[in-house]
């Protein structure tokens, strides 16, 4: 699985450790906290050489930053791999800011930093120039996921995870089932692939992103912030929508439900019992993977809609640069962060050796991104997912307690699954769970 899967892990996020700063997140509220402009002093040039502390959790990652470090002599980055966020490395994050030794900069996902953010872990680099200046290098809603609603910038947008479809095209064709292009449709779709003894697709009730950006397609969003506490609405229109329509292919035995990256769900996919998945551009790589004796039978297409027509995806994924609170070189750190996710050298090399996404707009014309792709029938498959980008809405809001909220949501929904309780009732009750937990942890939270 490419990076930027979400390992839901039961247990809270380690968010107790720092005083609360503030609020971030929906509209209002400045980058420097205190209502002016950020004070361009505090991004000045450090003197002399400086070593810089990286941890990230990508492959390859070593020989990018050698790439930096053989051209930038005083600035030089000491990199640590460890595992993806939420299975160990935020939890050292947390521990390390805690003990005042946290690195310069670390890899933190688009659904964390509001973790991070609330609890004062992050430098707001919007004193700094050359990244004020390179907001229009990336896709609008990456940018929005580092500002949190706010004017500051806690993190450099690495890459994305924009959602299409999946199929089989070959098992389409040979039953004579059309491509769905409307949710309608693919729910009939569903019926016929039943009828020819497979599943349409396998509903996973462990990685809740996934769920999360069919919502997102909608237009739905589940936190917002108006500059002075959080609002939680796991259960609004656009939720309930998405999660009575899975409920209805769950009931009437239309999809699968194996747990997701296991090898029952490989095989699953290897075999032909399932047929299509709908997910972001990393999962090219997990079909290839996971279900390698199907090598030239997959195509892709745009993520079915709502209504005929619309155009509207959702993104399930992505990650930023972020530099942490107490760093003595913001600037240089900045530097490096900015060089990583918008030079063509690094873009090129980290799409070679971690499949990243770019969220530059620049970055989705890479060369490797315009080459047909084998497994996929020489498809050009990036072009699909470089239109999904383009969109996906911009105005998403990620909360504070994403852990504890994933690991109940999940919960309620592996309960779904086997008739005890339904999709919409597991929200309900991960939205009481999120607003005990804010609560708890002293977190302003609008009712």
């Amino acid at each position: 699985m490419q990076h930027t899967k979400k390992a839901v892990v039961a247990g809270v996020a380690l968010l107790t450790a720092f005083t609360l700063a503030g609020c971030a997140g929906g509209n209002g509220g400045t980058g420097n906290g205190s209502g002016g402009a950020a004070d361009p002093a505090a991004c000045a040039p450090s003197d002399g050489k400086v070593t810089l502390d990286f941890t990230s959790w990508i492959p390859g990652i070593e020989d990018v930053v050698k790439m930096w470090n053989d051209e930038n002599p005083d600035i030089q980055v000491k990199v640590q791999t460890g595992p993806n966020g939420n299975s160990g490395t935020y939890s050292s994050f947390f521990s390390q800011l805690e003990a005042g030794n946290a690195p310069d900069l670390g890899q933190i996902e688009y659904d964390a930093l509001s973790s991070f953010r609330v609890q004062d872990g992050l430098e707001d680099l919007a004193a700094c120039e050359d990244v004020a200046a390179a907001k229009d290098e990336f896709i609008p809603w990456t940018w929005n996921q580092v500002t949190l609603g706010t004017d500051g910038v806690y993190g450099i947008p690495q890459d994305s995870g924009p959602m299409a479809l999946f199929y089989r095209s070959d098992l389409f064709e040979q039953n004579g089932i059309d491509v769905p292009t409307t949710w309608d449709e693919y729910k009939e779709a569903a019926k016929k692939v039943r009828e020819a003894g497979g599943y349409i697709t396998n509903f996973s009730t462990a990685d809740i992103n996934q769920f999360a950006g069919f919502v997102w397609q909608t237009g739905g969003d589940w936190f917002s912030n108006d500059g002075s506490a959080w609002k939680v609405n796991l259960t609004g229109d656009q939720s309930k929508t998405v999660a009575d329509y899975w409920q209805e292919l769950i009931d009437e035995d239309l999809v699968s439900t194996y747990p997701a990256w296991t090898e029952e769900w490989n095989n699953a996919y290897n075999s032909g019992e399932v047929w299509t998945w709908n997910s972001a551009v990393w999962g090219a790589n997990s079909i290839s993977s996971g279900a390698p004796d199907t090598a030239g039978k997959w195509s892709v297409a745009p993520s079915p809609q709502w209504k005929a027509g619309e155009k509207a995806a959702g993104n399930w994924g992505g990650s930023s640069i972020a530099v942490f609170k107490g760093t003595d070189h913001p600037y240089e750190a900045a530097k490096f962060a900015l060089w990583l996710n918008t030079s063509d050298e690094a873009l090129t090399a980290l799409n070679e050796s971690a499949n990243i996404y770019p969220a530059t707009t620049e970055g989705l014309t890479l060369p490797s991104l315009q080459e047909g792709v084998e497994f996929y029938g020489g498809q050009k498959i990036y072009d699909v997912f470089a239109e999904a980008a383009a969109q996906v809405n911009p105005d998403f809001v990620w909360g504070p307690t994403m852990t504890q909220t994933y690991a109940d949501v999940s919960d309620g929904f592996q309960k779904a699954a086997t008739g005890q309780g339904t999709l919409f009732e597991a929200l309900e009750a991960a939205q009481t769970k999120t607003v005990d937990a804010l609560k708890a942890q002293s977190i302003p939270v609008s009712e």
